[in-house]
């Protein structure tokens, strides 16, 4: 994943967050910059909180950058807070900007991809995500998750709107569904639609609150399980991209789990030795 750690050199632009993000959203968060709020029972703002939001959402764009200008081949955004559940004029569910579909939207617009695909395997549908994109074709979002699980999203026949038919694909899965679930869905389902929508750069929304362990659902995926996905998003990049990945953190609420299942994903991510 390149040679080591790397710091984000800024937060993200306003001008982006606009291209994502209604302006009366934007505007509304960075209303709230040093000041304490509760936006709704699961989203609440500390006087920190919206720079901190800023710079996770720079640390994704940074990650793109860094594999656009082939300093690196894949990046791993680990960043607080996370992004995929807000939709384009609604924080929710602990997010307050999108990172993963601003990283999207500034591949396209600063380095030109057309294709982008992103595969997010977090517990919790990403409706932030699918709602940003859900009429569009240049993105194709592919969510698997707990079903039924909040927000409540997700479901099978959530394919797209207008223009975006097709390019929004859910799977959701029974509570207790395990590494072998989870390996079949990222081994054959996702492999056959990039084959047949050839992304140019592949983004992940990297949520570990699947495991076993994590309190807020009833997944029984290990850390070898979370590895198996890993190894089958690299292949998906290397096979289409070029080998060009970048991950964004999302869920993972017990910390022991989350380290490990981080761990073992990185490792996977970081062999060079895969991609000859």
């Amino acid at each position: 994943m390149g040679s080591g750690w790397a710091e984000p050199t800024e937060q993200v632009g306003e001008a982006l967050l606009r291209r994502v993000h209604s302006s009366s959203h934007v505007d509304r968060m960075l209303g709230l910059r040093g000041c304490a709020a509760v936006i709704d029972a699961d989203t609440v703002a500390s006087p920190g909180s919206m720079d901190a939001a800023m710079w996770a959402a720079g640390c994704a764009v940074r990650g793109v950058d860094l594999v656009m200008r082939g300093e690196s081949r894949r990046t791993f955004a680990l960043v607080r807070p996370p992004g995929h559940h807000a939709e384009r004029d609604r924080a929710m569910g602990f997010c307050f900007f999108n990172n993963v579909a601003i990283a999207a939207q500034h591949a396209i617009d600063a380095h030109g991809i057309s294709r982008v695909l992103i595969a997010d395997f977090d517990v919790h549908h990403g409706n932030g995500t699918q709602e940003v994109f859900e009429s569009r074709a240049d993105v194709l979002v592919f969510n698997t998750h707990q079903w039924p699980l909040w927000p409540g999203t997700g479901a099978a026949d959530e394919q797209g709107i207008g223009a975006g038919v097709g390019f929004t694909v859910n799977v959701p899965l029974p509570a207790e569904s395990g590494d072998e679930a989870y390996g079949r869905v990222y081994e054959e389902t996702l492999p056959a639609i990039a084959d047949r929508f050839r992304p140019e750069l592949l983004l992940v929304s990297a949520g570990f609150d699947a495991h076993r362990d994590d309190p807020l659902a009833e997944m029984n995926v290990t850390e070898t399980g979370f590895a198996r996905i890993a190894r089958a998003l690299r292949a998906i990049a290397r096979k289409h991209c070029g080998g060009k990945l970048i991950a964004c953190l999302e869920g993972g609420y017990n910390l022991t789990a989350l380290a490990a299942s981080v761990r073992a994903v990185v490792a996977e991510w970081s062999d060079d030795s895969a991609d000859r």
